[in-house]
């Protein structure tokens, strides 16, 4: 197994970023299936990363406690600015949760003696594991999957279909709202502890205006008609500029083309099981 040995050695982070990527795009994919353009997942990514990196270098406190509070801290502060944001809708929603990703990256920069401000922090415990990424990302699909079919999930579809007429029907919006709010940020600083402790070093940098865009294109790529969709596109994402090296200092300009090449040939996403059931099925037929 020499061959494996030396493409781990060389990739091993690039296929760990698949997972923590993934994870990303599912916390955006929660908001998203329940009709809310929210954008704040890259700052509740760093939240969650820079919660635990303070807590392993100044406390030293143990990986799974840092990472359970790196898990809180987002989950809290999404349920703290949803109860004002959530009442807004569409491009309002999306601008309220960018200038709140906006008030994180200057509260980290000038908080330098916490968090090293624009020189970030280095040094961090390179506690992430394979199977760590690998049995977050397992743990949360099989969650989402059964909170999917269940009546949360359905909750989820109604109010994205019409808000209005959920209401009429029981359902409180408000709270259904707030739920996958809270749980976006969950699984978002859950990806931010792996990445943190996976690449010893984060600057506020790296959960800014560019990461947000980045989350959204990766789960509008994918689709949103079911789990696999988000992490196809997370995938897709995360490789092309592996790919594309030469690009890469474009990546904002290949996303933006990404996303409108979606809204006009795929507005489903790449992952979209009626449209591939009815692409098999004319291929059966034809055979």
């Amino acid at each position: 197994m020499e061959w494996f040995d030396n493409f781990w050695a060389v990739y091993s982070n690039l296929v760990l970023t698949l997972g923590t990527n993934s994870l990303l795009a599912l916390s955006i994919y929660l908001t998203l299936s329940c009709g809310m353009l929210a954008i704040a997942n890259a700052a509740f990514m760093g939240i969650g990363a820079y919660t635990s990196a303070i807590l392993t270098m100044n406390y030293g406190l143990p990986f799974p406690v840092v990472l359970l509070a790196g898990m809180a801290a987002p989950a809290l502060m999404a349920f703290v600015i949803g109860k004002p944001t959530l009442r807004l809708s569409g491009v309002y929603l999306a601008m309220a949760t960018l200038a709140f990703g906006e008030v994180v990256r200057i509260a980290v920069l000038n908080t330098e003696s916490l968090t090293g401000g624009a020189l970030g922090l280095n040094g961090i415990a390179q506690s992430t594991q394979w199977w760590h990424v690998a049995l977050a990302l397992v743990l949360t699909l099989a969650v989402l999957w059964r909170l999917r079919r269940s009546k949360i999930g359905r909750a989820f579809e109604s109010i994205k279909e019409d808000e209005t007429a959920a209401g009429l029907m029981g359902i409180d919006v408000g709270a259904y709202k707030m739920l996958a709010f809270v749980l976006g940020g969950a699984i978002a600083g859950l990806a931010g502890v792996l990445n943190a402790h996976l690449t010893f070093f984060i600057s506020p940098g790296e959960y800014g205006f560019d990461r947000a865009v980045e989350i959204l294109t990766m789960t509008i790529l994918g689709g949103i008609s079911s789990l696999t969709g988000p992490v196809v596109g997370a995938v897709i994402l995360t490789l092309l500029p592996e790919a594309l090296r030469t690009f890469q200092d474009f990546r904002l300009v290949v996303n933006g083309f990404i996303l409108v090449l979606i809204v006009l040939f795929l507005p489903k996403g790449i992952w979209d099981p009626a449209r591939l059931r009815q692409w098999f099925g004319r291929k059966g037929s034809r055979a």
